[in-house]
């Protein structure tokens, strides 16, 4: 592969960090373009970031780069000298470090994959590339620097399979066994470094193939055990694989309904689109963190499992699962609203499917589900779609007709949610206070069932006004 030489990126790669300027406030420091941002110039793709070395202190050219160029800079690791300049609005980013040997072919041995190990000095834009990582980049092999890599950093066994599910790389034989014989330590790095390849993996190109790296190499063990005792659980007959197996199928289904949202949500497909790609935490989407909450939904089923008269079931999991999520995600250092995020996916994932046999539903069921499984009603929507597609077993609720009534309800659904997160739960006619006073009662848990009637009779419409509000209420606690 040949490197394009350092005039040609600036324009086609990085505009945001301006390349050009940054090589000329640089002038006269020995300084090279290194890991994740050459990796993706050579591959021809976007580049956002810039990472550096430099030989010597990087707070200088850090600080005079931020200023130059009207952003700020701050050191990234008492441990290690390493400095960002960024932006104030987040439009770029340059990580400075000083070169960690004492020249940099030393430094680039050192770093974790061949294909991370190329430099390109900014001032000439000349290569170096003493492990033939171009070579890889080009064969889409990850390599490991050498016997250390892993033990230097375990966080690299997570990165190499987030770079086959990022990129679609293979690990050569000789670092996947390396990665195996590795694996144990892979439970060292900190939570949320840990959290932050793991998000990253999920919401690659192909989750699927970084997820069997994961458990080709052994990391589930070490990293999610949950997800590492699911393998051999053997299921009733709606199911037709191991937990293990369907929980792949179900992050599966998952990305089935990314790539044809119509099928799944009708003439909301844009809306829901729009839905997924929002904010949700950590830099995840709510489709990111849609699709590892698919990975842990039934994390709970081998400590639920039970058979009795050959008959298999797992009660139960929903409530336990989210106790572990709460558990595992706190240990991986994750804020309390993706924590909370897949907490609520693993304790509602069972209510859709019980509500097919009730079908049509009338507007208080709706309202129920909506209530009931806020925030995350359209993502859990979603995934008991994914979930059902999943299980091919022999019993009924596994055919055909129960997987068709099941998607229908679940468009219908959807769309109600997507209305719900656009206009809000139902609001009150009357305010809290004026209503006690109206029925002649004091504010208190018996106020507050009053008011949830009142919400669940305004989405039915039931009540248009503030006077049948109060005749509703007044009904509501006469009938005890």
């Amino acid at each position: 592969m040949t490197f394009p030489s350092l005039p040609e990126l600036g324009p086609r790669a990085m505009a945001a960090a301006r390349v050009s300027e940054v090589r000329d406030l640089l002038a006269g420091t020995p300084a090279w373009l290194v890991g994740g941002a050459v990796r993706d110039v050579a591959l021809g793709r976007e580049v956002n970031d810039l990472d550096i070395a430099v030989a010597g202190n990087p707070e200088g050219p850090a600080r005079g780069i931020a200023k130059a160029l009207g952003g700020v800079a701050f050191e990234l690791s008492g441990e290690f000298p390493a400095w960002r300049a960024k932006s104030r609005d987040d439009s770029w980013q340059i990580d400075i470090a000083s070169l960690r040997a004492a020249n940099l072919e030393k430094d680039l041995r050192l770093r974790d994959f061949t294909v991370g190990a190329v430099a390109v000095e900014l001032e000439s834009g000349e290569a170096a590339d003493p492990l033939g990582g171009l070579g890889d980049l080009a064969a889409g092999v990850i390599r490991a620097c050498g016997p250390a890599s892993f033990s230097d950093d375990p966080l690299r066994l997570m990165r190499s399979a987030r770079l086959v599910a990022q990129f679609g790389w293979e690990i050569e034989p000789d670092t996947l066994a390396l990665a195996r014989e590795s694996a144990p330590q892979a439970g060292g790095p900190a939570g949320e470094r840990t959290l932050a390849e793991l998000l990253l993996l999920v919401g690659a190109r192909d989750p699927i193939a970084g997820l069997r790296m994961m458990d080709r190499i052994g990391l589930f063990e070490s990293v999610l055990p949950e997800i590492g005792r699911l393998h051999e659980v053997v299921q009733g007959p709606n199911h037709h694989l191991d937990v293990y197996g369907h929980t792949m199928e179900v992050v599966e289904g998952i990305l089935r309904i990314e790539s044809d949202l119509e099928r799944f949500t009708g003439d909301r497909a844009a809306e829901v689109s729009e839905y997924l790609a929002m904010p949700l935490a950590e830099g995840a989407t709510r489709g990111t963190a849609l699709r590892l909450g698919a990975l842990f939904h039934d994390c709970a089923k081998p400590q639920t499992r039970s058979e009795a008269d050959g008959f298999i079931s797992f009660r139960g999991h929903d409530r336990l699962g989210a106790e572990q999520i709460e558990e595992r995600f706190r240990a991986l250092r994750a804020s309390r609203k993706l924590t909370g995020y897949l907490r609520d996916l693993a304790r509602h994932h069972l209510i859709l499917g019980f509500m097919v046999t009730q079908m049509p539903l009338d507007r208080r069921q709706v309202f129920a589900y909506l209530d009931r499984t806020d925030p995350v009603s359209i993502d859990v929507t979603l995934l008991t779609v994914a979930d059902r597609m999943a299980a091919r077993g022999t019993a009924s609720i596994a055919s055909q007709e129960m997987v068709a009534d099941h998607l229908h309800l679940a468009m219908e659904m959807t769309g109600y949610g997507l209305d719900w997160v656009r206009n809000g739960p139902p609001g009150q006619f009357l305010g809290g206070s004026e209503l006690a006073e109206r029925l002649g009662i004091e504010p208190g848990p018996k106020l507050g069932e009053v008011m949830a009637e009142l919400a669940a009779a305004r989405f039915a419409g039931e009540i248009s006004d503030a006077n049948e509000a109060v005749d509703h209420a007044r009904r509501f606690l006469n009938a005890g």
